[in-house]
């Protein structure tokens, strides 16, 4: 027998997509254990629900390969990335420990070989390792320079074949204009893929959004801040923006 009283899940195997910023002090660099607790909490409750999760984490908390691409004449742009990819499975290895420490089962999987800390990216394990109920933690981007962790996300989305990609953000959503800038900025409960095209609005990096227009992957831009949230995105409840074909 189910437990009539839990929620049901509209969202059977979903990709959630973190900013490094998301495991770090607010607007600081390094890793905050508090943040990384209070993801990890957000993350078993869902887990325990049945639902199928893999992460794909940035890293900017730690190293934005941008702010040394910018001084190429010292570090190129192929090395800066490299960087900006290392410090992803540094955000991985943490959010993986505090997972473990909280009773749920994960495995890191990185697109660059790290082979003492984590297992390379194959499509077929990860799958099996949604299929046990693993957390599956993505880091590394794609292992490729010049494509950004957003973009990793909705490849990876395509390849694990998810329901849906959660984008984590500070915001309620997406708005018609920056609500931190304008209080007076529109929010959109949901969009179409063309409207966020016509309306030039920044839901993910170009390439990122392509993918999953393309493929029919929607994307839910959310407050993860909120306690709940995720549970609340699972459950088809609203929350946030959705952009989908229709």
């Amino acid at each position: 027998m189910t437990d009539s009283s839990q929620p049901q899940l509209k969202y059977k195997r979903v990709l959630l997509k973190m900013s490094g910023e998301a495991l770090g002090f607010p607007g600081q660099s390094g890793i905050s254990l508090d943040e990384t607790m209070s993801i990890a909490q957000q993350v078993k409750t869902v887990v325990d629900m049945g639902v199928e999760l893999a992460i794909v984490v940035g890293g900017g908390n730690i190293l934005r390969g941008a702010q040394f691409s910018a001084r190429g004449d010292l570090i190129d742009h192929p090395t800066a990335d490299y960087m900006g990819m290392l410090a992803t499975i540094m955000n991985g290895m943490a959010l993986q420990e505090v997972l473990e420490k909280n009773g749920v089962e994960t495995r890191l999987l990185t697109s660059l070989r790290v082979d003492n800390v984590a297992e390379y990216f194959v499509r077929r394990r990860a799958l099996r390792h949604l299929f046990k109920k693993r957390v599956v933690i993505l880091a590394g981007g794609t292992g490729n320079t010049g494509v950004t962790t957003d973009t990793a996300a909705a490849l990876r989305a395509v390849e694990l074949e998810c329901d849906i990609v959660l984008k984590a953000t500070k915001v309620d959503g997406i708005y018609s204009e920056d609500p931190e800038k304008n209080p007076h900025a529109i929010f959109y409960p949901r969009l179409t893929f063309s409207e966020v095209i016509e309306q030039r609005l920044k839901v993910m990096d170009a390439q990122a959004f392509s993918t999953c227009s393309e493929k029919d992957v929607p994307i839910l831009v959310f407050n993860f801040k909120r306690p709940g949230n995720i549970e609340r995105a699972v459950t088809g409840q609203q929350v946030g923006t959705l952009v989908s074909t229709k």
